[in-house]
């Protein structure tokens, strides 16, 4: 089986059999990545003694495992492998998301060969019961991108801080790596030639513990890295959220959120950094058009956001 130069990360917490499965799909890939890195949280025996014990361990020469001894989210997984990652390239998915295609990691590799002001290419991702479509060479710049099917060109992630570590890190963690490398002048690219298929019908997405970190961390992302001059524009996301969340019944949680907003501040403080006006103003403007300039893969072999 032929290797290629990419790292793959995992962060993963008592999901063992998930794991498993989504190591055997990267595993028929043809070329395997050369390096796995999983992360297991809060000190994870159980998925540590599952990993080794599996035949697919032996697949992997260079599968390496770390483990945390206090939960640090997945966002502090990441950190932690991509760190320890010995490829330029590091491809990240979760214990339940892997490639669709066989050929997913050439094509990654392709990609960033072709475009080097590149700091993360997001992929198409799919969920159970959603149509699978076709791997069109094309391609969008955008704002942000989905850690469980995206991957960073590991130079760029180190001239940030990496993820803000939480627990529950929903409207977060990705959206403030992305700005942060937008500040620094890096692009991110989608592109529906990757696909990623996420093995989760997203009812985890109605636990009051996600509601309420859904408005804390929107408080969170504003105040380490807004300009003071869109701080109410910051409350009325905050609002929206709300909003939204009362029209779809998601009641438990709000009043939660709510008043963890002090404390989640206070304890994050260290990690406050405002991007400019400019770069916050040019952010949010591709957050709502970037999406619908694809362009192909075909014609261009390099264009600028």
């Amino acid at each position: 089986m032929n290797t290629c130069k990419i790292t793959v990360t995992i962060p993963t917490y008592k999901r063992s059999n998930q794991l498993l499965e989504a190591l055997e799909k990267i595993a028929s890939c043809d070329p395997r990545p050369d390096e796995i890195i999983i992360h297991i949280d809060g000190d994870d025996v159980a998925t540590q003694n599952a990993v080794q014990e599996s035949h697919i361990y032996n697949l992997f020469p260079d599968l390496k495992i770390i483990r945390s001894s206090t939960q640090v989210g997945p966002g502090g997984g990441r950190n932690r492998a991509i760190s320890q990652a010995k490829n330029e390239i590091v491809a990240s998915f979760d214990d339940d998301s892997y490639p669709i295609d066989s050929d997913y990691f050439a094509r990654l590799m392709q990609l960033f060969d072709r475009f080097p002001k590149i700091a993360v290419i997001g992929a198409a991702i799919y969920h159970q019961n959603e149509s699978i479509e076709s791997d069109e060479r094309t391609a969008q710049w955008v704002a942000d991108f989905v850690g469980c099917g995206c991957a960073y060109r590991k130079s760029a992630f180190l001239q940030t801080t990496g993820y803000v570590q939480m627990p529950v890190a929903y409207d977060m963690e990705e959206v403030d790596l992305s700005l942060r490398l937008h500040d620094l002048g890096w692009q991110i690219m989608r592109s529906p030639w990757l696909r990623v298929f996420h093995n989760t019908a997203l009812d985890h997405h109605l636990n009051p513990k996600i509601t309420a970190a859904s408005i804390t961390n929107r408080a969170l992302f504003a105040y380490l890295r807004y300009p003071p001059h869109y701080w109410g524009f910051a409350i009325a996301q905050c609002c929206n959220r709300i909003l939204w969340l009362m029209r779809h019944r998601r009641f438990a949680g709000i009043l939660k959120g709510l008043l963890a907003i002090p404390y989640t501040l206070q304890q994050h403080r260290s990690h406050r950094q405002l991007v400019s006006l400019p770069t916050l103003q040019s952010y949010l403007h591709l957050r709502q058009t970037g999406l619908y300039e694809s362009f192909s893969l075909d014609l261009l072999s390099t264009r600028s956001a």
